[in-house]
């Protein structure tokens, strides 16, 4: 029996079918999941998602968020999911950078918590987009 999955982001629901197992970045590393896997809620960081379904994979990357795994399903609520096609690499560039420059400036937890978030999606994005461009 295969998994289901499903995406979720404040915008939109991004996925949503039946697929044979799912390599998420979880809070505590990199974890695989194929049905019948224990039940679980953990927290995500930004990462690269892959799911597999009819022996092809689709990869994504992820910004932070929460999975609830059960024995099929895989339901994934992020801030981030997006494909390869869709990352524009020179504005996650000049976004990375931009981030960066302002984390020197900030002061308070808070302040610098949002920040190295925002690095961490920008780098998840570019490593994802740098991958496919050199398979």
């Amino acid at each position: 029996m295969p998994l289901q999955l499903e995406i979720v982001t404040p915008e939109a629901q991004v996925f949503s079918d039946e697929v044979d197992s799912v390599v998420l970045p979880g809070n505590i590393g990199e974890m695989g999941v194929l049905p019948n896997h224990a039940p679980l809620v953990t927290t995500l960081l930004p990462g690269e998602l892959s799911f597999t379904k009819g022996g092809a994979t689709t990869e994504l990357a992820l910004g932070e968020g929460l999975v609830e795994i059960t024995h099929h399903h895989v339901h994934i609520m992020t801030d981030m999911a997006v494909s390869d096609a869709e990352i524009d690499e020179a504005a996650v560039e000049a976004a990375l950078q931009r981030a960066k420059d302002s984390l020197a400036q900030k002061s308070n937890a808070e302040e610098v918590a949002s920040v190295e978030a925002a690095i961490a999606k920008s780098l998840a994005q570019l490593k994802l987009k740098r991958k496919r461009r050199n398979l």
